[in-house]
């Protein structure tokens, strides 16, 4: 049997699989309720009463040597350990989005959202954005025969401002923070950041009823909600302004990685929001580079709907056994 687990900062996903494409088994557990990730596949395997052949788990985090501390938790995760634990020899520890773009091949066509249909260069390089807690970037490098994934921190890069408002808003969040990258503003919290930002700079009124639901429920989706539904005018333009800035960063992403073979938006944001990607704004935004528009207007561009994209690339991983401890 193959273990294959998503390590998020909200959420932690362990599946069972008989091979990497048959799931069996998947559970959701809160991440902020264990206090670490060894708590929670002991949980999981004494509830299923599997034994382990083979493991692989994608953590939201650089990886280095085996070993991870996962980013927006305090938990460190160590591959070695773990094996261990497991009582296994065959252990893979990899960033999330590299894992994400590791499933990709076990998607299908009904798993994805179009945003551009572009012109598929099937030997072109590929890359990943997957806006969710944090920012995720990857690319998959094309290798002669097939993609080959690798792993990025490109979300933590220096959030670039486009326009007027763009650069009021670094400003904003540079006093507050000091450095500020695409993370803080391309994330939930960062969404719930340019929500403060447009109300705290009186570009829209914020009513008592939002106020209320603001402190009392997760902002990130509040303002999706309500930026949905048009029933606010400040959660409007702050999933507005959301939308541009991811859709410049995904053609940065793309240009830097010339991802011709095409652009892929996970995490668990976009899907939710789809409805606004799909406007053109996104788009607009991401061929918005100058001299280097034509290019990226012929770039295939998907969200990738379904939430178990890492853990069947977990599982081909383990399969793989592509950087084994």
């Amino acid at each position: 049997m193959i273990l294959a687990g998503d390590i998020g900062g909200t959420n932690t996903r362990l599946a069972w699989f008989d091979t990497e494409r048959d799931m069996r088994t998947v559970k959701v557990y809160a991440s902020r309720n264990f206090s670490s990730l060894a708590a929670i596949v002991d949980d999981f395997i004494n509830e299923e009463s599997h034994s382990v052949d083979r493991a692989a788990f994608g953590v939201a985090g650089p990886v280095r040597d085996g070993r991870s501390k996962v980013s927006n938790l305090d938990w460190e995760v160590d591959a070695g350990r773990l094996a261990s634990v497991l009582r296994i020899d065959r252990l893979v520890l990899a960033n999330d989005l590299e894992v994400n773009a590791y499933g990709i091949a076990s998607l299908a066509s009904e798993d994805f959202a179009i945003l551009n249909e572009g012109t598929v260069q099937p030997d072109g390089n590929e890359a990943l954005i997957a806006a969710g807690t944090g920012l995720g970037e990857a690319g998959l490098h094309w290798e002669g025969n097939y993609h080959r994934p690798f792993a990025s921190e490109g979300g933590h890069t220096d959030f670039a401002p486009r326009d007027e408002t763009e650069w009021e808003l670094f400003l904003f969040l540079n006093r507050v923070l000091g450095h500020v990258s695409y993370e803080r503003v391309l994330s939930g919290p960062g969404l719930f950041n340019i929500y403060r930002f447009l109300r705290d700079t009186k570009r829209k009124d914020e009513p008592s009823w939002l106020s209320q639901e603001i402190r009392e429920l997760d902002p990130p989706t509040v303002i999706s909600r309500h930026g949905l539904s048009g029933e606010s005018a400040l959660c409007v333009r702050a999933l507005d302004m959301f939308v541009r800035i991811y859709g410049a960063e995904a053609g940065n992403l793309t240009l830097k990685l010339m991802g011709t073979g095409g652009l892929f938006v996970g995490g668990g944001i976009a899907p939710k929001i789809l409805p606004e990607l799909s406007k053109g704004r996104f788009m607009e935004a991401f061929v918005d580079k100058g001299r280097m528009k034509p290019i990226l207007e012929c770039v295939p561009v998907s969200v990738i709907k379904n939430d178990k994209c890492a853990l069947f690339g977990a599982a081909r991983l383990a399969a793989l056994g592509d950087g084994a401890c």
